[in-house]
């Protein structure tokens, strides 16, 4: 699955009315804290890390994403592809730590 297929079989979930960039802008962040707190608890508390809850939390996100491009009429695989090239620009020749 590319993901413009993905932002397609995803927006028939969508729901909501004129607030929909505010709604999925606010469950973007509620499901990006889900993905940290996952994280944190990992990192500071010695919990395990959940690679199912991983998953469904990185899903949540995913969905959010998706939407917000759908509702700003930009294709989910433009986001992908200028993010990769900005990365490319970035580090022509991948990340190298500094010693």
């Amino acid at each position: 699955m590319n993901f413009n297929e993905y932002q397609d079989a995803a927006k028939r979930t969508l729901y909501g009315n004129e607030q929909v960039l505010t709604n999925c802008a606010l469950g973007l962040a509620g499901e990006s804290g889900q993905v940290v707190d996952l994280v944190k608890n990992y990192t500071f508390k010695g919990k395990k890390l959940s690679r199912e809850e991983l998953v469904h939390e990185m899903g949540d996100v995913l969905w959010y994403l998706s939407q917000i491009a759908e509702w700003a009429d930009i294709p989910f695989d433009e986001v992908a592809k200028a993010n990769i090239a900005e990365l490319n620009r970035r580090y022509p020749t991948g990340f190298k730590k500094h010693e």
